[in-house]
């Protein structure tokens, strides 16, 4: 009998499957010059389903150098790619996109000689890049456009993140404004009818519209301007506001702090004894300090690049602002401009932990002065009518007084920025962050006093914490003082303690709340002088400022009029409290140590210099106040209401250090979504 040809082999250890085989073909025809694949191996490469892990394991532990030794590959499968994901054959147009996808995200991570002209060599060659590149972007909008299902036209919108955010700092994104995307992703939103599925056309828009736009007209900018379908915006404002639930529900998850009353489960806990609170078995324990400390360094998490877009829509669009502000939430719902708010407070009072939370919050403050800056908006946020339930962040002490409840939006942002003012001190201060607080402030105070609106609000803790902060630039002019922008920051606080001062009878809602502010300006007189020198607000005979960095003689004379009604008025009620002919009568109550506001890094809490106390309660000082009144003279300085309005030019430097964190958050999202579905 004849032997068989056939012979046993070995069964070996593990079974590779066919994909990653294929995979490992592709890289190692890297010894071979223009290697030429048979159509049967492209076949079988996209009717496969894609091994994620492996793909990206592969193209991965590949250098910058070697990649560039791929180029025949690279390009054959690049091109394959693409005209099997415009063919429409299901399911390996799916995969051809998925592939795309893990493809793009490897190998632009790389870091290239020569980024621009290294990236189109491995993705097309120099000289077929227009072509090969312009037919990817037409490709990728015809399925956004008109895909076989919602699911492929998303994954094209996640190709086209990947490209754009990986070639950021390259011309291929110019190739993307060329050709305009916009109606196309404006139509997957149309036929969408869940508010997740808008993140990606959302967060690729907001990519799109900010690259190189200070150094040409954008073409997606001009569309964001023009944009007009109330049905598309309501998705996306809806969208946004979920985007922004879930961002601030990863703060949440490490430390819940809703305020509770006491509580059996409160007390164990405080006392470090949680283990023994009733209902706890099998649930997750909180976090130690230390564990949460590391936790939140790494938040908000990579969807946060959607407040990038969120901001140009706001500063472009008036109708996005319009329903983000007016839209009414279906029912055990929270509305998208209070899930917007209560983000940025949780931003503004972690911004002091990494530049890239203080950029973000930056955006959110940018997006919140371009509202407030809207008469429209102001009113609704203003109203009663706009009253709505905000959890605002409760993670750092010291905390302001709880209310429960729908409450007026001006309310909420009034304790957002006292909030941000009270938590971020520090030498090195972030004097952007707290010039935008004092705008928005100043520019809630005026729509409330031009319209005679007067809220019930705790008046006092904005004068303290406005107070708190005078005194503290005051304490650290030395370290503060050639610091960039700070005397936008101390002109405009001196022009909002001013106007708070001539104009409280206008907004605030009861006697009360205005003697108490005048009862902290004279806590604080000493340290008004003292802040005026030392930041070059003090004045001639003439009354004309020596000495102040405002470009703007008229600014000038406004902050120097602003500074004196401020001294004017603590002059006054000083002099009432504690002379009489000439001789001493009395001193406030040990008046005179106001709460500091909590402090980060080397900056101590700073505290009034106690003026001896004789005889007088706090209620008498009260009582001397409002009979102070009847010989007080205020001459309100010209001009504190005629604020400029925002300008995004004038913060064109901020708003790209923003979108470089946008755009790095959109590439490692893509790729980070990507390994978790395997």
């Amino acid at each position: 009998m004849e032997a068989s040809p056939l012979t046993q082999q070995s069964r070996p250890e593990t079974f590779k499957p066919k994909i990653v085989e294929l995979y490992e073909t592709l890289v190692k025809a890297a010894d071979h010059e223009d290697v030429e694949f048979p159509e049967g191996f492209w076949r079988e490469f996209f009717l496969l389903p894609p091994d994620r892990t492996q793909l990206h394991s592969l193209l991965d532990g590949l250098s910058a150098d070697e990649m560039l030794g791929l180029q025949s590959q690279t390009n054959a499968l690049f091109a394959r790619a693409m005209h099997v994901a415009s063919a429409g054959n299901a399911p390996a147009d799916s995969y051809a996109l998925d592939t795309l996808t893990m493809f793009l995200t490897s190998i632009l991570s790389k870091k290239y000689t020569n980024p621009s002209s290294d990236v189109i060599a491995v993705l097309a060659g120099l000289d077929e890049v227009d072509r090969v590149i312009s037919e990817f972007v037409a490709i990728l909008d015809g399925i956004v456009r008109g895909g076989h299902s919602l699911e492929l036209r998303q994954k094209a919108i996640r190709v086209a993140v990947a490209m754009t955010s990986g070639a950021y700092k390259t011309s291929l994104v110019s190739y993307f404004t060329h050709r305009d995307l916009f109606p196309s992703l404006m139509k997957y939103v149309n036929d969408s009818d869940n508010p997740a599925d808008i993140f990606d056309p959302f967060l690729l828009l907001g990519l799109l519209a900010n690259y190189n736009k200070f150094e040409f007209q954008n073409p997606y900018q001009l569309r964001l301007d023009d944009f007009v379908n109330e049905g598309s915006i309501k998705k996306i404002v809806k969208g946004v506001g979920m985007a922004c639930g879930h961002l601030r529900d990863g703060y949440v998850d490490i430390q819940d702090d809703i305020p509770e009353g006491w509580t059996l489960s409160n007390t164990l806990g405080f006392l470090g004894l949680r283990a023994l609170t009733p209902g706890t078995k099998g649930k997750a324990s909180q976090p130690t300090a230390e564990e949460a400390k590391i936790l939140f360094t790494e938040l908000p998490s990579r969807e946060a690049a959607i407040l990038m877009a969120t901001y140009d829509f706001t500063n472009s669009n008036k109708l996005f602002g319009f329903h983000l502000v007016h839209m009414i939430p279906e029912k055990h719902e929270e509305s998208p401009f209070a899930s917007f708010l209560s983000l940025t407070s949780y931003l503004l009072q972690h911004a002091y932990r990494s530049p890239r939370v203080a950029h973000y919050a930056e955006l959110g403050l940018f997006t919140l002065r371009i509202i407030v800056e809207d008469p429209t908006l102001c009113k609704r946020i203003c109203s009663e009518d706009g009253k709505r339930r905000v959890r605002l962040c409760r993670q750092r002490q010291p905390y302001l007084p709880v209310v429960s409840g729908d409450r007026v939006m001006a309310t909420v942002i009034l304790d957002m920025m006292i909030d941000t003012t009270t938590h971020n001190l520090r030498r090195r201060l972030d004097v952007n962050i707290y010039s935008h607080t004092i705008a928005i402030t100043l520019r809630l105070l005026t729509y409330l006093s031009m319209n005679k609106i007067r809220l019930t609000y705790h008046w006092s803790e904005l004068w303290r914490t406005l107070l708190s902060l005078m005194r503290f630039l005051t304490t650290y002019a030395t370290d503060l003082s050639s610091t960039t922008n700070i005397s936008t920051l101390t002109s405009s606080l001196v022009d909002l303690l001013a106007f708070c001062v001539s104009a409280g009878d206008t907004f605030l809602p009861d006697p009360s709340s205005y003697d108490d502010l005048f009862y902290k300006l004279v806590e604080i007189g000493p340290a008004i002088p003292k802040f005026r020198d030392l930041y070059g607000f003090a004045t001639t005979r003439t009354g004309a400022p020596s000495d102040f960095s405002t470009p703007n003689s008229k600014d000038k004379d406004i902050h120097a009029a602003a500074i004196n009604t401020l001294l004017s008025v603590s002059t006054h009620f000083h002099t009432l409290l504690f002379q009489s002919d000439g001789k001493e009568v009395a001193a406030p109550v040990a008046a005179a140590v106001v709460a500091s506001p909590k402090t980060e890094g080397d900056a101590a809490p700073v505290a009034l210099p106690s003026i001896k106390k004789k005889n007088l309660s706090p209620r008498e000082v009260h009582r001397i106040i409002k009979q102070g009144y009847d010989t007080l003279s205020i001459q309100p300085p010209e001009g504190l209401t005629t604020w400029s309005r925002w300008r995004e030019t004038e913060w064109k430097s901020e708003l790209k250090r923003a979108a470089r964190y946008a755009v790095d958050d959109a590439r490692l999202l893509v790729l980070e979504d990507g390994r978790k579905k395997d």
